[in-house]
This record gives C-alpha cells, structure tokens and sequence, in this order.
C-alpha cells in the first residue's frame, strides 16, 4: 500500500491499488495515465528521500570512523616517544628565567648612568668614555647595546645620547655599531670609595703564598727540606 502526503492540512492518506484500478474503469485513458504519472512520481520522490537519509548516514558513519582512527594512532605514536616531544618543551619553560635573567643583567651593565656624565650639560666624563669604548669593542657582538639612563628632562637626555653617538663614533669599531636606547631603569651601583676600600682590604688581608710541607705520596716536601 502506498501512501501520498496530503499537501491541505499534511496528514497522509493511504492508497488502496485495488480500489484506484476500480476506479480507474469508469476513467478516460489521459485520466488513468496522469493518475499512474502521479503514483509514479510519488514512489520516486520517497525512494530518493530514502536514498538520500541512507547515503547521510553511511557518510556520517565513514566520518567518525575516519577520526577515531586519526585518534588511535596519534595516541599510540604519542605514547611510543615519551617523554618526547614533552621534554623539550618543560626543558624550554626552565630555561627562560634565566635568559630573562642574562638580558635583565646585560641591560644593567650596559647602562650608562649618572655618575659617568656631567651634571648640566650631559657630556661623557672619562670612566663614561670607557665604559662606552668597552661596550661597543670587547662585549659580544648579540650584547653591544649602549643603554643611556635619562636626565632630568628631554633637554638633559638627548644630550646624553647625542654625547654617547660621538663617542661611539669616534672608535674604530669592526661591523655594525652597538645600538643606542634611553632607559628609565637605574643600574644598581656601589660607591667608588666603598669599592676601593674593600679592594684594599682584601689585598692587606690576603694570605700570603706558602708551599705545601708534603706532598700528595705523603714525603716531605720543598718547604720540609
């Protein structure tokens, strides 16, 4: 029995083959061919819906076999090589604190503070020369950064810099020159009087040179002669 949707209020009615080849006696011949056209064009339409909600489903079906499989073996292969690619990453993540740690301190060292210019008008004083010859000529060449600290105001610290581009100039320096930034952040620093005071001391206090009494066999040594 087939069944036709009822394009009024869309309930469907079934149809009896028997009772429409009844009826069909008392029709014309282009009546029963446009009834057989319209059964036929019934049929088709319900076996393409059917056609198509099985192809959906087998499509869906090769989908998510397709990613379970994708899922399997990247799973194994990573299980295979751990701790790899893991590693390498944790490796990374201990590591960065300490580059953070080796920049922070090369921008500290590089820095040219205020006690190496001169008050008012920013000009390099000689230990600020040297500091700049060092920079630009004996420190690695991924470090040969000149940081200037700024002055009171922008007058005082573009003479700072301009002061530090003359003098880097002025050297002989081999490939590029060292680049140079204003910073905002002071170098930690220790007074000179502080400095040569604990050098001095350190040299009055230092042991001085002995030769051992025996030697690593257990004779007796120069020094035991």
């Amino acid at each position: 029995m087939l069944r036709q949707d009822d394009e009024h209020d869309g309930v469907t009615a079934p149809f009896d083959l028997r009772a429409i080849r009844r009826v069909n006696v008392g029709f014309t011949s282009s009546t029963r061919n446009a009834m057989s056209v319209f059964m036929f064009s019934s049929t088709l339409r319900q076996t393409t819906l059917v056609g198509l909600f099985l192809a959906m489903t087998v499509s869906t079906a090769s989908a998510d076999w397709n990613g379970f499989l994708t899922t399997l073996h990247k799973g194994f292969f990573r299980n295979t090589a751990w701790p790899d690619p893991f590693n390498e990453v944790d490796a990374i993540q201990v590591v960065a604190p300490f580059e953070a740690m080796k920049r922070n301190g090369w921008r500290s060292h590089n820095t040219i503070g205020h006690a190496l210019f001169r008050t008012g008008d920013g000009a390099l004083l000689a230990s600020g020369q040297n500091r700049v010859r060092w920079i630009a000529t004996q420190s690695p060449e991924n470090h040969r950064e000149i940081y200037v600290l700024q002055g009171a105001n922008p007058v005082e610290t573009e003479a700072r810099v301009q002061s530090v581009r003359d003098a880097v100039a002025a050297l002989p320096t081999n490939g590029t020159s060292p680049q140079i930034y204003v910073t905002a952040i002071e170098a930690p620093t220790v007074p000179g009087a502080i400095v040569t005071k604990i050098s001095r001391d350190r040299m009055e206090q230092m042991v001085p040179p002995k030769l051992p009494t025996t030697t690593a066999s257990g004779t007796s040594g120069v020094s035991g002669q």
